[in-house]
């Protein structure tokens, strides 16, 4: 018998519901097959430039140092925090979920002294906590806040958090990767320091671009540096030359994704961007009353619930794994299981970028209908997808964008 690897590799056509990637369009996976340019071709230069426009109008910003990072989100997160923090300083880091232990993490192995502000998982950041750590220290460089946290499915505001930060001296760096297309993120009305997204989410591309803005604050910041950025990859001032006028090679730009950034980033444009948080919410209304309907609860309060992710408690009695397992296996839809204390708990729902459309709702439903009675959860079948559609016929827009 032959090694599988001499075989072509056919990936099938699944419905990609979980926290990301999410499934992208025809057209951005077409830009991606486009004849391949080096990446000083001045040619090349005319997609970044395109990209990096468009992405100021999503983040809402002025701010020249607005371009995606050859990496996922992830790396974005350290490339804020490894360009901001110098060894010694002071950081605080609001956690509320998984991705902020993750960037207490990063900023503590960038040798910055770190202090949590801790909030119960499914909440908001506790900003009034958040003050009284504030006055705790003489000198805070830098506060970290997750906008939308991907593990609980909630939304924190920023606005009072930003003003905060700003009284004590120190930046306000954001996580906005699962937010960035889905809800404001308004980087110059809010005055945000530093924000940083993911290429594989609700921008509707395919993962392994990052995108960050910083704004003058940031960079001054960092052009004061005593010490040099320990990363030479995510060192902003060399990238900042490469995606300036001076075009300095720094790295090779992963071309094939920047051609799918571009061409997602046109869509959005095209469909506008007020449109495309609203498509984003009304989906997300449908599914919360299809889930409720079926009796499940949502982990996050509900005056703080992200759009784009849903995080449903898993009944007493149903097996976690064995229903996503179904899922895919039968269904060919994947969604996301809990991380850290919310592991086996929670099924996160993705409704992200092309994929936050009403027939995948309906899909979902109407897959989990049929799986839950296996699992010895009685349910009334219809129920969900019933609640689904009268959510959306009675969904109203209005305020559904603004900050929570």
């Amino acid at each position: 018998m032959s090694p599988s690897y001499l075989d072509e590799f056919q990936p099938p056509t699944r419905l990609l519901m979980g926290p990301g990637p999410t499934s992208v369009h025809p057209r951005v996976l077409q830009a991606m097959t486009a004849p391949l340019l080096g990446h000083l071709d001045p040619q090349f230069f005319r997609v970044m430039d395109d990209v990096c426009e468009m992405l100021r109008q999503v983040y809402h910003t002025s701010n020249f140092m607005t371009l995606p990072l050859s990496s996922t989100g992830t790396g974005a997160m350290e490339a804020a925090c490894a360009n901001v923090l110098e060894p010694g300083d002071t950081a605080i880091i609001c956690r509320n979920g998984f991705f902020g232990d993750r960037l207490a993490d990063i900023a503590g192995r960038c040798g910055a002294d770190t202090f949590f502000v801790d909030s119960p998982w499914g909440k908001p950041a506790d900003v009034e906590a958040l003050a009284d750590e504030l006055k705790k220290h003489r000198q805070v460089k830098m506060v970290g806040m997750v906008h939308a946290e991907t593990s609980t499915g909630s939304l924190t505001p920023l606005t009072e958090a930003i003003e905060l930060a700003h009284q004590h001296d120190a930046l306000m760096v954001v996580d906005a990767v699962t937010s960035l297309g889905s809800h404001d993120v308004r980087m110059d009305d809010w005055d945000i320091d530093v924000c940083y997204s993911a290429s594989q989410k609700c921008l509707g591309a395919p993962p392994g671009l990052a995108p960050i803005s910083l704004g003058q604050r940031a960079m001054e910041v960092i052009n004061r540096r005593k010490t040099p950025v320990q990363s030479f990859y995510f060192n902003l001032k060399d990238l900042e030359a490469y995606w300036s006028d001076t075009r300095a090679y720094h790295h090779t730009s992963p071309i094939s994704m920047t051609y799918a950034l571009r061409e997602a980033l046109r869509m959005m444009m095209e469909e506008g961007i007020e449109e495309r948080l609203n498509r984003h919410a009304r989906t997300s209304a449908a599914l919360r009353a299809g889930l409720e309907a079926l009796g499940l609860k949502l982990l996050a309060d509900p005056q703080y619930r992200l759009n784009p992710l849903t995080a449903a408690l898993v009944p007493e009695g149903v097996e976690d794994a064995a229903v996503r397992k179904q899922l895919l296996d039968d269904y060919n839809i994947e969604i996301g299981g809990g991380l850290g204390e919310l592991q086996g708990k929670v099924w996160r729902i993705g409704l992200m970028g092309d994929g936050a459309k009403e027939s995948n709702v309906f899909a979902f439903l109407s897959a989990l209908e049929m799986i839950l009675p296996g699992q010895g959860y009685e349910v009334a079948y219809g129920s969900g997808l019933a609640a689904a559609q009268r959510a959306l016929a009675s969904f109203s827009p209005a305020g559904s964008n603004e900050e929570a």
